[in-house]
């Protein structure tokens, strides 16, 4: 079985990157004079989707018109979040609720992505389909984190995420999720999180781990590292 549809999560005011952020939404900030949003769409196009979904608030008009402009060679649908911001949780459902799949891969476009990650999501894929799963998290150890300060999240023990003193673990921003988490929600503005700490707490929180070096735009300092990447 393979996943239909991507979702990019291109709604947030990414304040940690004032003042750059205050002009330009954050998706299409530059490193080595590509945004992260095209190497963002560049990965999601070899994975191998035949369709993008990518929410909108902040700054909405400027993405809109970078898509247009850019002409992506894959079918991108741009769903706004509305009068207010529905964080990652929220802007989640809204999209979901505009598409009649069932799984969708979930990317953050503030991770530097790559080609080099292709062959852990493709496995991560079959893990989820072949074990039956409804959720799964993308992570790498913190000491793969070029953001040195960034601390763990979660430890992966038996394929599951649990929290404790340890979380060697950074969550690098792509997940696969289903429709049917969502089955008791309605869009509004939520945190992705707190439906992580819910299924953490039951034992079926589901992680991978990636081997590769994790690139982020954690912050201006970390960007203005990063920005000749």
């Amino acid at each position: 079985m393979k996943i239909n549809t991507a979702i990019i999560l291109c709604a947030g005011l990414g304040k940690r990157l004032n003042p750059l952020t205050l002009t330009k939404p954050k998706p299409l900030l530059e490193v080595n004079n590509v945004t992260v949003l095209e190497r963002c769409i560049h990965l999601i196009i070899k994975f191998g989707v035949k369709k993008i979904l990518l929410n909108t608030f902040h700054l909405s008009h400027q993405i809109s018109e970078y898509i247009k402009i850019k002409k992506f060679p894959i079918d991108i649908q741009i769903v706004e979040d509305g009068k207010e911001i529905l964080d990652t949780g929220g802007g989640i459902l809204n999209m979901i609720e505009n598409s009649k799949d069932n799984d969708f891969i979930i990317f953050n476009p503030d991770t530097l992505w790559s080609e080099d990650y292709i062959s852990e999501i493709n496995k991560m894929q079959d893990f989820y389909f072949s074990n039956q799963l409804n959720n799964i998290l993308l992570l790498a150890n913190k000491e793969l984190s070029f953001d040195k300060s960034l601390k763990g999240d979660f430890n992966l023990i038996n394929n599951l995420l649990k929290k404790n003193d340890k979380n060697d673990l950074i969550y690098i921003g792509c997940q696969i999720l289903s429709r049917n988490l969502f089955e008791n929600y309605k869009a509004h503005s939520f945190s992705i999180s707190k439906f992580w700490n819910e299924l953490e707490k039951k034992n079926k929180l589901n992680g991978f781990e990636s081997s590769n070096k994790f690139y982020h735009l954690t912050n201006l300092e970390t960007f203005k590292r990063l920005r000749d990447f």
